[in-house]
């Protein structure tokens, strides 16, 4: 099996797979033709190649997220799946061009050590090129060549046919988040109180935080114990529309949605309680996964009353034409 590819937005890749190694320290890693698509895994899988060129892959997210840092400001990147005395490897080759002045000796073949680096191999190679064919004293141009291995496992079909993304209801609730920096603020501040009263939370459990939004602009973070009460609310936000041609009855389907509903119990400025859509996570869970703000992202949340929450988090790429991606959270609610 053979993967090759050349990376465009490295430190885009970057932050995503530091927001990833947030979440859990092993990823699936699904390869084909057309993309790479990553799941955090709740349990280590293990071991052959699907059909249709599809390559599945146990990648340990944080050493590749290292192995990424490097890249940055790189004339080029590529990565690519290969085998190292018959270990198979992703191998993130890097390509930088800098600008000595020939007194400096860069020595090739470099090999950096597991303290520096982390679980995965480092060599690097120096070329002088350009200007001054290398002449002591006259400027000239230095291409370094940085390859770093990150040692991973392929997957079998029969592992992976399992995982797959949770079946969801339709949300009752689809609203745009502002800006997840402000929510992870506060909700790092909420969590801290709760932690310090350390009342009305169930014994080896950390706190829960009550999420609820609208169809009118509203979403609420909320945490209420023994000891408090507090909440924090944002409005003037977006509940995007939904596209009639994504389902089958097309607008007469879009008509009876759970979320045209809510929006109708919601009234003209949703002051009636019924038509929030809540759900209580675990504030801890909340706080990881709202390091994808790193990514400067727009979010979509979607809730489902009192079951679980979605969110949907774009990027744009960073050159003109860069396509926009997706990752997708799922979290559980908790009934009490």
């Amino acid at each position: 099996m053979r993967f090759k590819s050349q990376m465009r937005n490295v430190s885009t890749f970057a932050k995503f797979c530091a927001s990833l190694s947030s979440l859990g320290p092993i990823a699936w890693c699904r390869l084909t033709d057309e993309d790479m698509r990553f799941t955090v895994l709740p349990e280590k899988g293990s071991q052959s190649a699907a059909p249709h060129n599809t390559i599945n892959l146990e990648v340990p997210i944080q050493s590749l997220q290292r192995a990424l840092k490097s890249a940055s400001g790189a004339t080029s990147a590529s990565i690519r799946l290969t085998k190292k005395n018959n270990v198979p490897m992703l191998s993130v080759t890097i390509v930088t061009t800098t600008f000595s002045n020939g007194d400096s000796v860069v020595g090739a073949g470099a090999t950096g050590t597991d303290d520096e680096f982390g679980d995965f191999d480092f060599h690097a190679d120096t070329d002088d090129v350009g200007f001054g064919g290398g002449l002591g004293g006259l400027p000239h141009e230095r291409e370094t060549i940085i390859t770093q291995d990150v040692p991973v496992k392929v997957l079998a079909m029969q592992t992976v046919e399992g995982l797959h993304e949770p079946s969801t209801p339709e949300p009752d609730v689809h609203i745009y988040l502002p800006g997840l920096a402000q929510v992870k603020s506060i909700s790092e501040r909420f969590t801290r109180l709760a932690t310090a009263t350390k009342t009305g939370t169930t014994p080896g459990a950390g706190p829960r935080l009550e999420l609820s939004a609208n169809m009118h602009g509203s979403f609420k973070i909320a945490l209420q114990t023994d000891a408090l009460s507090i909440s924090s609310v944002w409005t003037g936000l977006v509940n995007p529309e939904l596209e009639p041609t994504n389902y089958p009855g097309g607008s007469q389907e879009l008509r009876d949605h759970p979320s045209t509903r809510m929006r109708m119990l919601g009234g003209e400025h949703g002051e009636n309680e019924e038509g929030w859509a809540r759900v209580r996570i675990d504030a801890k869970d909340w706080n990881r996964v709202l390091s994808v703000g790193r990514l400067g992202v727009r979010v979509i949340a979607c809730f489902m009353n009192g079951t679980g929450l979605v969110l949907y988090v774009y990027h744009q790429g960073e050159d003109d034409n860069g396509e926009e991606t997706c990752l997708t959270y799922f979290i559980n609610s908790f009934s009490t």
